[in-house]
């Protein structure tokens, strides 16, 4: 079968997932977003790497984050940026996503930058750009539904290797509502592909996916087992939005039992980083102390976003 992802020369054509992503193009991601962090550094605003190209930035779901960094990252490669305003758009007047895609295109589009709140979507645009003959426009996927979030996963892998070196030696433990999280299928995704040895799912039955283990990680319904001898502990939000039905009994007791504290922490190493691909819900799967603590790297990851999303939109503009 055709990866969607890649075009008849196995290169990057479209981000959609990190699943399935060889490892080659995953570690040149990261690669290239390494120089993209100096020239941050040295405060040079402008790269002309996207000049003359047009990203359209299509939320139809909230953001702040993911939006601002992806605008950022695309204006800092000096590519002109279209922000579409979901809440006045034709979909809400019952245009269909695809027409408004084809409009889009019509306007000279050369990358999309895609969140949606239902998984698939940038695959079925990817798909009818390739069944249209447009292959030369780009699709990133910035989040759908409850199926994967590539660029957050790859920011996430910056940082362990910014801070970590390598990826070979480590205990990394993901924490929370996995069974909701497409951060953290992108997260798993990559760990495993990136070779860490040991991947740990911590977190309640009521919010792991039952078949979690295929994934070839291990499960822990323990989190003092978990955290133990950790190196990288990721933490994840409630996705409250996409729960059905009441799954846990409030959030101060899940905090009391699934939460990060300096007491939890202390089961790591000292030298354990504690990431959370935001936002943070303080009192609820993360302690204020911790998340304010010298071991937190929370807001070098969206530093580091930054940097990867240039990279990404890099690649697929052939630079």
């Amino acid at each position: 079968m055709r990866n969607p992802q890649l075009n008849k020369n196995g290169e990057l054509q479209h981000l959609l997932s990190l699943d399935g992503l060889p490892l080659s193009i995953l570690g040149a991601i990261l690669d290239i977003a390494a120089p993209f962090t100096e020239v941050a550094e040295r405060e040079v605003k402008k790269l002309p790497l996207l000049r003359g190209k047009s990203v359209f930035n299509l939320f139809f779901e909230n953001s702040t984050r993911t939006r601002t960094t992806f605008e950022i990252a695309a204006k800092r490669l000096s590519a002109d940026v279209i922000n579409l305003n979901v809440s006045t758009s034709s979909t809400k007047k019952g245009e269909t996503l695809l027409d408004t895609i084809d409009n889009l295109c019509a306007m000279q589009a050369d990358m999309f930058v895609v969140r949606h709140e239902s998984s698939g979507a940038p695959y079925l645009i990817a798909d009818h750009l390739h069944a249209t003959g447009r292959n030369h426009i780009h699709v990133i996927n910035a989040g759908d539904g409850r199926h994967a979030h590539p660029t957050q996963g790859l920011l996430d892998m910056y940082t362990i290797r910014h801070f970590k070196k390598e990826f070979h030696n480590l205990i990394v433990v993901v924490v929370g509502d996995v069974l909701h999280s497409r951060v953290a299928r992108s997260q798993l995704a990559a760990l495993t592909t990136l070779g860490v040895p040991e991947v740990r799912v911590v977190g309640p039955r009521t919010l792991l996916p039952t078949d979690v283990e295929r994934l070839g990680v291990r499960v822990c319904h323990d989190m003092n087992e978990g955290l133990r001898d950790a190196d990288v502990v990721m933490m994840l939000r409630l996705q409250n939005e996409r729960m059905n039905g009441a799954l846990l009994p409030s959030p101060q007791e899940y905090f009391k039992v699934w939460g990060l504290t300096p007491e939890k922490l202390a089961l790591a190493k000292p030298n354990a980083i504690v990431m959370h691909p935001g936002p943070m819900n303080r009192g609820v799967e993360i302690d204020s102390t911790v998340a304010d603590g010298g071991q937190a790297v929370i807001l070098p990851q969206v530093t580091f976003g930054i940097a990867v999303r240039m990279a990404v939109m890099s690649m697929l503009a052939g630079n």
